[in-house]
């Protein structure tokens, strides 16, 4: 039997690729633009008007710069530090949480949900935040970026919800076999979830490398800044520069670049580790979205 395509078929088709091509290209092309301008040559990019569909020469400067501050290697290692141990408190904490809320025998279930989701629309504030993690001796340590991020509220109940997908038979199986808590949760319900785990793993670690505001707030001690403060400094450094054009021409030119390759700088370790998890993203945001 001959499966033949209608033409509201054809045309509801091809809808969707001219849609989604032109989609795919606004999404790809600021990449694009960012990657062509931080290789370019400063002096041709300030004097390019319009879209940019390769680079104006060729120059390194940008990067040679930006990894010439001495505080670029010392940012990757604090942000490598409180991104690896941030997502192991992470990853721990909230299974936690999210299977202790989600088993139906815990007292006091409801009236601790709406604590907890109380949280995700009141806060308490910087400056309570600020007196708090003072309080506890964290300021100036890479601990204040991990502790008072250890568990995300959407978060957990994303992953609670994953968790009550799974069913009760296998809990109830485990318990007659003579498991505890910790077996059922480490043994049967985590590796069931592994779609949402490497949800969690991609929220909390994008989190953690795109943070630099809690940084800024907490930390004095310049060697412990993470790569976002860091770069951050060397940006407004080029903006300096910039605002100095009169002066030093050369320095004016190379700020232009220097900010394209700091956002490089900053955003390839996330898309090298983002094509990893991608496979299990929108599986595991579903499991974690749709109750079962």
């Amino acid at each position: 039997m001959l499966n033949r395509t209608t033409f509201s078929e054809k045309s509801f088709d091809s809808i969707n690729v001219i849609f989604l091509t032109f989609l795919m290209i606004i999404t790809i092309y600021p990449i694009v633009y960012v990657a062509f301008a931080s290789i370019s040559d400063a002096g041709a990019l300030m004097g390019h008007k319009g879209i940019l569909w390769r680079p104006l020469g060729f120059s390194l400067d940008a990067y040679t710069n930006v990894f010439r501050n001495p505080m670029i290697l010392k940012g990757y290692g604090n942000t490598f530090f409180v991104v690896l141990v941030g997502l192991f408190f992470n990853i721990v904490l909230t299974a936690f949480g999210a299977y202790a809320l989600s088993r139906k025998s815990l007292a006091y279930r409801k009236p601790l949900l709406l604590f907890i989701v109380f949280t995700m629309f009141f806060s308490g504030g910087l400056i309570p935040l600020y007196l708090t993690v003072k309080g506890v001796g964290l300021v100036d340590s890479l601990w204040a970026l991990i502790i008072p991020q250890a568990i995300n509220t959407f978060n957990l109940i994303l992953m609670k919800t994953a968790f009550e997908a799974i069913p009760d038979a296998l809990e109830e199986s485990a318990k007659i076999d003579g498991a505890n808590d910790f077996v059922i949760l480490f043994r049967i319900i985590l590796p069931l979830s592994m779609p949402v785990i490497a949800v969690m793993l991609l929220y909390y670690g994008v989190s953690h490398w795109n943070s630099w505001f809690n940084a800024m707030i907490f930390l004095q001690d310049r060697s412990l800044y993470p790569l976002q403060l860091v770069l951050r400094e060397v940006l407004l450094q080029g903006e300096a520069s910039s605002n100095l054009g009169a002066s030093d021409g050369a320095s004016a030119m190379l700020s232009v670049t220097l900010k394209y390759a700091t956002i490089i700088v900053a955003t390839v370790p996330i898309l090298l580790v983002y094509p990893f998890l991608q496979k299990y993203f929108v599986k595991g945001a579903l499991i974690g979205a749709i109750k079962g």
